[in-house]
């Protein structure tokens, strides 16, 4: 006769299944990429995946177009759904924090063998108020690229890089050919020499300085590049610096990893240091860092798990995936020993760089700033203002700006 299981014996079986799917989560991740980056970090669930049989966590990743990312993020995390996880840009942290707390603080999380292993800068991107609110993904950096059948050598300093174009223009007369080549008019390529002279866009406060003497400095400097005959072209849209590198009619251009993709074949290219700025005192150009970061919903009904991921994701299994596939370059720093990276030319190169670079602001006030400082670059270089009236103009208006974001934070 067989025996009936004792009520003992099937609580304490319940109690096992009940603690195993207690155990096991599903986290959903959204992203914003295409492409390589985005078989990349398939790869890297994929493989995260397998390794959690043990404890049932799965991730489940949505891809959502990139240009409603950020919208989506907001729309549906400040009602409390959404993803436990995604991946976002640095300049959406300080307003995601201050409109309405849609980020998981990970300071509880962290311990200092994290803190310390991220490229320098990075983690500083993901840090809001004292607090970190993501952990750095990958992170890029506008960059020297030169064409090595019209340069022996990439330029270490501006007066290197003024002479050589000076010489590569001798003799030639032709009206469409320069020596550099890269969007000026753009506030964003414009920092890395707003920096080189000590320029800003915030103090302390933070308080706006557009206005900064040595901002007014950058584009005097500037006006003087753009009045010599052949230097630059006239009008620096993105499609025309392109097009001059691609027929041989630009020796060299300043811009990040996204032109890698754009250089036609057969160009044989290389990649250097931004050079030092001799009218600056010999300080080097210094671009904006823009930073990725893995971030945790406040909402997310599986923060251990999310933050689990998010730690390999951005650790060395990840990171190693990310870049020989994605073509990303990592946040983590020990992952450029791997001789497989550190060979590559196009990420040493940015890694490099990201050493001679500033973490761009991720303050909410930031998204102010681009509109006016635009206007303020095109009215400079098309003589329609001083740079000090320019800047002084750009000032007003983000400070006009700010005062409102400001009060409409203040309000009930």
């Amino acid at each position: 006769m067989k025996r009936r299981p004792s009520f003992s014996l099937l609580l304490l079986l319940a109690l096992v299944s009940w603690t195993g799917l207690a155990r096991a989560a599903e986290v959903v991740v959204w992203h914003g990429y295409r492409a390589s980056e985005r078989a990349a970090l398939e790869k890297v669930v994929g493989a995260y995946n397998t390794a959690q049989t043990a404890s049932g966590t799965q991730v489940k990743l949505l891809a959502i177009p990139s240009d409603a990312f950020t919208d989506k993020i907001s729309a549906t995390l400040s009602r409390g759904v959404g993803p436990d996880v995604f991946v976002f840009p640095q300049d959406r942290l300080g307003g995601w924090v201050e409109g309405g707390g849609l980020l998981e603080p990970l300071d509880f999380f962290l311990d200092p063998s994290v803190r310390q292993r991220y490229v320098p800068g990075t983690l500083e991107a993901m840090t809001y108020r004292g607090s970190v609110y993501a952990l750095p993904l990958n992170f890029k950096a506008i960059t020297l690229i030169y064409n090595k059948k019209l340069l022996a050598k990439p330029p270490r300093t501006t007066g290197e890089l003024l002479a050589m174009c000076k010489a590569s223009r001798a003799g030639k007369a032709e009206k469409d050919r320069v020596c550099l080549a890269y969007p000026y008019t753009d506030f964003y390529y414009h920092a890395a020499l707003m920096h080189a002279f000590g320029g800003r866009v915030f103090d302390p406060g933070p308080r706006v300085r557009l206005d900064a003497p040595e901002n007014v400095k950058s584009l005097e400097l500037l006006l003087k590049w753009v009045g010599q005959p052949g230097l630059m072209p006239a009008e620096p849209s993105t499609a025309l610096v392109t097009s001059l590198f691609n027929e041989g009619k630009a020796a060299m251009v300043f811009s990040g990893p996204w032109f890698i993709g754009e250089i036609a074949p057969g160009i044989d290219y290389g990649l250097a240091l931004l050079p030092t700025v001799d009218e600056a005192g010999g300080k080097p150009l210094k671009p904006w860092m823009t930073v990725e970061g893995v971030g945790i919903s406040s909402h997310s009904k599986h923060k251990d798990a999310a933050y689990d991921f998010v730690r390999y994701l951005t650790g060395p299994e990840g990171a190693r995936l990310m870049a020989l596939q994605g073509r990303q370059n990592p946040a983590l720093a020990q992952v450029y020993e791997e001789p497989a990276i550190a060979s590559d030319p196009v990420l040493s190169a940015i890694r490099a760089q990201g050493e001679v670079s500033l973490p761009m602001p991720n303050l909410p006030e930031m998204t102010m700033v681009w509109s006016p400082a635009t206007s303020a670059m095109n009215a400079v270089l098309h003589r329609m203002a001083t740079p000090k009236a320019a800047l002084d103009e750009a000032q007003k208006a983000v400070q006009k700006d700010v005062a409102g974001l400001r009060r409409g934070a203040r309000a009930p």
